[in-house]
């Protein structure tokens, strides 16, 4: 437990201060103001952690409880806010270092899950929550789809990492070597995804029958 722990000490205030940084530079997108970004930061760094912790019943959570998680949000959203225009030139490395984030996120859920005895299954889903949990709410305030469900495996990375993670724990296989397994799989494929344009099937060929079975039914007389 004393290692697990440690881990988990370790992975979540990095993956806090990747993913408030990818926050804040959607609210200065957004045109908000420091406070909103400040906000924006916080939320997209430590929601995913917060539900994980909730459902779990960590409570309170630990992003509510160690100054540690607001330290780094709002150390992100003010480097954001006074350097965003050299925060947005490193786009490409920023998206690397999001995918890192995803990767300490969904792994640090996962054996944080199955610390507080849940199910396999249940803790590669909490896994994967810890890990888009903070994007998805980010989008939401935003008032936009959002892009974990839509974009480069982000959702398919992360439960990927959760369940080996998981795996490596059935197997008794010691959680060192099962996160970094998980970690780099899930780095892996957002890797492949960002730069092949990898993704999920979608819907287009649905949408366009059903595009053309609406126009056939305007034709019709009435």
């Amino acid at each position: 437990m004393i290692a697990i722990e440690t881990f988990v000490h370790i992975l979540d205030p990095g993956g806090t201060f990747v993913f408030a940084i990818s926050g804040a530079v959607a609210a200065v997108n957004r045109r908000l103001d420091i406070f909103g970004i400040l906000v924006l930061s916080f939320v997209a760094g430590n929601f995913g952690g917060i539900t994980r912790d909730m459902l779990i019943g960590a409570v309170p959570p630990a992003a509510l409880t160690d100054g540690r998680y607001l330290l780094v949000s709002v150390l992100a959203g003010l480097v954001t806010f006074f350097l965003y225009a050299g925060v947005n030139k490193l786009h490409a490395p920023v998206l690397m270092f999001d995918a890192v984030g995803l990767s300490f996120f969904a792994v640090a859920g996962a054996e944080k899950a199955i610390a507080f005895g849940l199910s396999p299954v249940m803790s590669a889903l909490l896994g994967m929550l810890t890990g888009i949990g903070g994007g998805m709410m980010r989008d939401v305030l935003l008032t936009e789809i959002p892009q974990v469900l839509r974009s480069d495996l982000y959702a398919v990375a992360a439960l990927a990492a959760a369940s080996i993670v998981v795996i490596g724990h059935l197997l008794g296989v010691s959680y060192g070597i099962s996160a970094l397994a998980g970690g780099i799989v899930c780095f892996g494929l957002r890797f492949m995804a960002i730069r092949y344009d990898w993704h999920l099937p979608i819907a287009h060929l649905s949408a366009r029958g059903r595009a053309r079975m609406d126009s056939s039914d305007d034709d019709k007389p009435r």
